[in-house]
């Protein structure tokens, strides 16, 4: 069983000193990785990431992050969900947002502004004043005259 883990976190490129030391005394970071590692055991085909840096320090999800990379790198496919925008605009290649549970959105994260991707996400673009100037082209001043 050690030999297997052994195998498996180079296979990821994952340092873990000791492979003895209880996981409460690994840090968040390491903890995340292991709980990942762990899911890879099955050799799935996708795995599904529910916020895996939300708790983590900014070193932490560096190390998860770089670590989704390399799953994604070795041909898994990766879903992650997440409210953090830099952690999605960093490792995927697009952003399908849910909101009130139907799809807002499918963007492909290299050809969408994150302003976009937050007005999905707060259904700013949901709001009828916008869809009208989207669908007018129009950005004139409203004015009143006496």
């Amino acid at each position: 069983m050690e030999s297997r883990a052994r195998e498996l976190l180079d296979s990821l490129s994952v340092r873990i000193p000791d492979l003895r030391v209880p996981v409460s005394g690994l840090s968040g970071g390491q903890r995340q990785i292991i709980a990942i590692a762990r899911s890879l055991l099955g050799q799935p085909r996708v795995v599904m990431l529910d916020e895996p840096t939300a708790a983590l320090g900014v070193a932490q999800t560096a190390q998860v992050l770089d670590l989704i990379e390399r799953l994604r790198d070795q041909g898994l496919g990766v879903v992650l969900i997440s409210h953090n925008m830099a952690d999605v605009r960093a490792v995927a290649d697009r952003a399908v947002v849910l909101r009130l549970g139907r799809n807002a959105g499918d963007f492909p994260i290299a050809e969408t502004s994150y302003e976009e991707i937050v007005a999905a996400i707060t259904g700013a673009a949901d709001n009828p004043v916008t869809r009208r100037s989207e669908r007018t082209g129009a950005s004139a001043v409203a004015t009143k005259d006496h």
